[in-house]
């Protein structure tokens, strides 16, 4: 009767509304099973893909195999490669291409059994090393002898570093051996050092333009304006890249230190000020190849721009840079006024000790004279530097000084990084290199433009590179004083 069977039959008669449920599941099953064959299909392509890069570099790795077409075929399967796939294809070079245990194992143990006064000693070690030389090592230097081989490999490490920064996996093996190749091949005879002037050519300063992310540049005339007597570039270049800098320096000659970027970059020179210039400020220091990072051309750059501009000036004494502090807001003081202290040195209740009772009250904007609970004024405070008009405010400057200058020297000085780095990456760069730095060089305000408001709250800091590091540099580096020097004749302003 309500029409579940049928008569007579005892066969169950199916609903509409039950086959139409039915029908749906059935759909949702068929949409799972393609979506399922989809990601399988996308999974292979993308093996096969990794694979094909990965088989032709073990291809040239063969002694016998000089194919340039063999490195088109890597130089194009490699660029088509997304992220994930690269990061698979350096995992599968570190674990598939690697020295044979058996291949060592009896003269390690040879090793072992003789003293290091055995006559054998020394040629058990050269057979040690010949034997355990990286399979990897053989394709990476074939490589490099092709047309735009060094430049590959330069971009084929920068995308190493990347992965490595997010990879559940060991990737140093395979940096560890670019990074021998390209110690030996940014030596003394590959590098010269160049100075744009106003007389280099239109592509040379059109790259630099382009590559400044420290102070971007919107026209070719901006970067005319940063060249002229007291304003200089230095660039440093390889002989396989003659037509792109790997790194590159921005220098401004003064009376004093400069502590404020916008009297830089407005690119007005004091003629009665040329005769008694004493300080040559690093404002723009660029390294345009990831591939290099770690390697110690930025050092090396500042040491031989520092003694090329001693040796022509030598009323020049004081040499520093005029640096800004990325991360310092959003990467510090943000998540620092939040609670979340977790890593940092400095805890979010300690940050309204830096600040007097009436500078309370003025960030509070109560007028009151008790001391407000921490994060109330935490709160209160990251309102105020979330905004722009607080460097507007005289009275709000007043209150943030102080407090801004001694959170921002402790987080340069003090705040480090799991591998116990400075944690601000611009501090690393100079205090690794033996630059010093005081309370007494960061700069309330040094960079008022939106750019450095979002990024530093406007800080900026002269690292000060000193006489003694200047010779402790030249020791370090004997060959640098052989290093050649391109473009003598500059026109100046």
């Amino acid at each position: 009767k309500d029409g579940r069977h049928s008569r007579g039959s005892g066969n169950p008669v199916i609903l509409p509304e039950l086959i139409e449920t039915i029908q749906i599941i059935m759909k949702k099953q068929g949409a799972r099973m393609d979506m399922k064959n989809k990601k399988k299909t996308v999974m292979d392509e993308t093996l096969k893909r990794v694979e094909k890069v990965f088989n032709a570099f073990k291809e040239l790795g063969k002694e016998d195999t000089p194919s340039i077409l063999l490195y088109e075929k890597i130089k194009s399967g490699y660029e088509s490669l997304e992220e994930d796939e690269k990061e698979g294809l350096f995992r599968s070079i570190v674990e598939q291409i690697e020295v044979p245990k058996e291949r060592i194992e009896s003269l390690v143990d040879d090793i072992v059994k003789c003293g290091q006064n055995d006559k054998r000693w020394p040629r058990l070690m050269a057979d040690l090393r010949v034997q355990s030389y990286s399979p990897r090592l053989i394709f990476l230097r074939k490589v490099s002898h092709f047309p735009g081989g060094l430049k590959f490999l330069l971009d084929f490490r920068g995308d190493l570093l990347a992965a490595q920064r997010y990879s559940k996996f060991d990737l140093t093996p395979l940096d560890l051996d670019i990074v021998l190749l390209f110690e030996m091949w940014f030596q003394e005879g590959f590098l010269y050092l160049e100075e744009i002037t106003l007389d280099s050519s239109y592509r040379q300063m059109e790259l630099i333009k382009n590559r400044d992310f420290v102070h971007p540049m919107a026209s070719i005339e901006e970067m005319g304006r940063r060249l002229g007597k007291d304003r200089r570039c230095f660039t440093l270049y390889h002989r396989l890249l003659p037509y792109e800098p790997i790194i590159f320096i921005e220098v401004v000659l003064t009376v004093g230190l400069a502590t404020n970027i916008t009297e830089i970059m407005a690119g007005a020179e004091n003629g009665k000020k040329r005769g008694r210039v004493d300080t040559a400020i690093f404002y723009s220091i660029n390294n345009t190849q990831n591939g290099l990072a770690g390697l110690g051309l930025g050092k090396m750059l500042i040491g031989k721009v520092v003694d090329y501009i001693r040796q022509e000036n030598e009323k020049i004494k004081t040499f520093a840079t005029l640096s800004p502090v990325p991360g310092f807001l959003e990467g510090y003081l943000r998540p620092l006024l939040k609670g979340k202290d977790e890593n940092f040195i400095l805890k979010h209740t300690d940050v309204i000790t830096f600040f007097s009772k009436k500078a309370c009250s003025r960030i509070l904007g109560n007028g009151g004279t008790e001391i407000p609970e921490s994060d109330q004024f935490n709160r209160a405070l990251l309102d105020i530097l979330s905004q722009e008009a607080w460097a507007e405010d005289d009275s709000l400057k007043k209150a943030l000084r102080n407090a801004l200058v001694k959170i921002a020297y402790h987080y340069i000085a003090n705040e480090k990084n799991v591998r116990n780095k400075p944690l601000n990456p611009v501090a690393g760069f100079h205090l690794g290199n033996g630059a010093t730095v005081s309370m007494k060089n960061i700069n309330f305000l040094g960079n008022p433009l939106t750019r450095g408001l979002k990024e530093s709250c406007g800080i900026m800091v002269n690292y000060i590179y000193t006489s003694s590091w200047l010779s402790q540099f030249r020791r370090s580096f004997r060959w640098i004083d052989r290093m050649e020097i391109k473009g003598i004749f500059r026109q100046r302003r």
